[in-house]
């Protein structure tokens, strides 16, 4: 079993109830976030392309954040799923500077956060609360090993990228093109 989310540029109107959901859901304080929109303006005049996105944790196969953690609080559970145990977290901020996609906060109460894929939920056969309440329907969530999940679909149907490449993360956030 690997989670991973896949985001549809083209549908994405940059509403952010992603991130109000996931703020709502996991109790993020007020001006802190665990996910953001992110617009990207490509192209010079007349031909100019606008792309929105929904950014979080990548959650991925080969973390930084997860080797440089000396505590351990960084760590992968079932499903490729990266988390933060809060009560091992020393806060030094290591996983923050090793993170390329800058997904993690220093919380109020000292210790590090970032988007879990609402895995409380997961476990309980539930979508991420962002996923949920994407009133344009344009992120999918689910097991890469299932041919049959939302994100596998989408990602067979269309072509897709990964933000940074180049780090050698391993990504697990997808976005549809």
């Amino acid at each position: 079993m690997r989670y991973a989310m896949a985001i549809d540029t083209k549908k994405c109107v940059g509403c952010s109830d992603c991130v109000v959901a996931c703020q709502t859901e996991n109790n993020v304080p007020i001006g802190y976030c665990r996910d953001w929109i992110t617009e990207t303006v490509d192209g010079s005049y007349p031909n100019v392309e606008l792309e929105l996105r929904s950014e979080r944790c990548n959650h991925c196969d080969n973390a930084p954040c997860v080797r440089c953690c000396p505590t351990g609080a960084s760590h992968v559970v079932e499903g490729g799923i990266v988390l933060v145990t809060p009560e091992e977290c020393i806060g030094c901020g290591a996983c923050i500077q090793s993170c390329p996609y800058d997904a993690r906060y220093s919380h109020p109460e000292g210790y590090v956060d970032k988007c879990t894929f609402c895995d409380h939920l997961v476990k309980r056969g539930q979508e991420p609360a962002c996923v949920a309440v994407c009133p344009t329907k344009c992120m999918y969530f689910g097991d890469l090993d299932d041919p049959d999940s939302d994100v596998s679909v989408s990602l067979k149907n269309r072509k897709f990228k990964a933000l940074a490449p180049e780090a050698g993360t391993e990504p697990q956030i997808f976005y549809l093109m």
